[in-house]
């Protein structure tokens, strides 16, 4: 995609949301990290529903912490992999409060160090929490930037990578916002709503479609 067509690209998408942000529900940045981890191979809504019970009980990692894996099994067992994800956090709280004095880190390493914790959601706590121009790429994400030709490319970090280098700097710290909800309302999977899509003449599959 040429760049002026980039720069049109998320002019338009900036101008149908000026403020975009993840639909994630949280008060703090530790919630924000405890969603995000949550939120691995489930749905926002799935995991909203169940944090809004689990803050109330445990918005702290030491409180957190109190509830072991399965007092926190309890809260989020309509959560896809809880097991899994009720071990993780458990060993995440154990950490930020042994090695951070209970903060988050602000750093990629240290994030990446905390179990459940990949590059995707390290970059989500970067991007929203800490304001760094970060690009986590969720299927989402992946799927839009191969189908418009932002960026094209077989791996999500080759995707990233290169949605890093394209996409201008005066959108790149709400870019992934905008992409997301993008993918996951309008470009979708099985039937993208192309006829609805403010961007469809600058998206190469758009074009390809009109020929």
């Amino acid at each position: 995609m040429k760049l002026e067509d980039r720069i049109e690209f998320f002019r338009r998408l900036q101008f149908i949301d000026p403020h975009p942000t993840t639909e994630l529900e949280y008060q703090s940045t530790f919630e924000l990290l405890i969603a995000v981890i949550l939120s691995a191979q489930a749905t926002d809504i799935s995991v909203n529903l169940a944090t809004r019970r689990l803050y109330k009980a445990a918005n702290t990692p030491g409180a957190m912490l109190d509830l072991g894996e399965e007092g926190l099994k309890t809260y989020i067992k309509t959560i896809g992999l809880f097991n899994t994800k009720a071990k993780n956090v458990i060993a995440t709280c154990r950490i930020l409060l042994e090695k951070h004095v209970g903060e988050i880190p602000s750093n990629r390493q240290a994030l990446e160090a905390l179990p459940g914790v990949g590059r995707k959601t390290a970059n989500v706590i970067l991007n929203t929490a800490f304001g760094q121009p970060t690009m986590a790429v969720d299927t989402h994400i992946f799927r839009l930037a191969n189908r418009t030709g932002l960026a094209l490319g077989k791996t999500p970090l080759i995707i990233e990578r290169k949605l890093l280098k394209s996409i201008p700097k005066q959108y790149l710290l709400d870019a992934h916002h905008w992409l997301i909800l993008h993918g996951r309302y309008v470009c979708k999977a099985r039937k993208p709503n192309c006829p609805e899509c403010i961007v469809r003449d600058l998206c190469r599959t758009g074009r390809l479609n009109e020929v």
